[in-house]
């Protein structure tokens, strides 16, 4: 594997940390990245997006969704079961394990809803671009062609 250093670019940048970081992270491809449970981005419009993430077994209790800064953090942890219950497993498949995901969400995007359904996660996100942020035509002036001149200060 390719490991690209940004470090020049840094000096010739100002404010552009964050996507370096990003870019590092992305280029990185340590095996222990964690790969449970599953997970899909998709994007439903042009502003919205949804992370829908594989929880089989888990139920609302058992999941935490935390956003701090511009880091979301899902969480599961199962509950242990009941001293009482003794259940013999021939073979155990549906992994119930606890997970940490976490995903950086960029500027201006902003969760607004997770639902359970199925055995699948589903966070709403939607991207809330400021006005003045947003692309916008500048039009000229037209003064009747005259050209003004400004008097000289004495």
């Amino acid at each position: 594997m390719r490991h690209f250093d940004f470090t020049p670019f840094h000096r010739s940048t100002v404010g552009f940390d964050r996507l370096f970081q990003l870019l590092d992270t992305v280029g990185n491809s340590d095996p222990d990245t964690p790969s449970y449970p599953p997970y899909n981005i998709e994007r439903v419009s042009e502003n919205d997006f949804r992370i829908t993430m594989a929880v089989a077994g888990f139920t609302r209790d058992d999941v935490k969704i935390e956003l701090k800064e511009q880091t979301l953090s899902v969480r599961g942890e199962k509950k242990p079961e009941p001293e009482g219950e003794s259940r013999q497993f021939l073979h155990r498949g549906i992994a119930q394990r606890a997970f940490e995901r976490r995903f950086q969400l960029a500027d201006h995007v902003e969760v607004k809803g997770a639902d359970m359904k199925d055995g699948l996660l589903h966070i709403e996100l939607q991207r809330n671009i400021p006005e003045r942020m947003k692309p916008r035509t500048i039009a000229i002036g037209v003064d009747g062609g005259e050209i003004k001149q400004i008097p000289a200060a004495a």
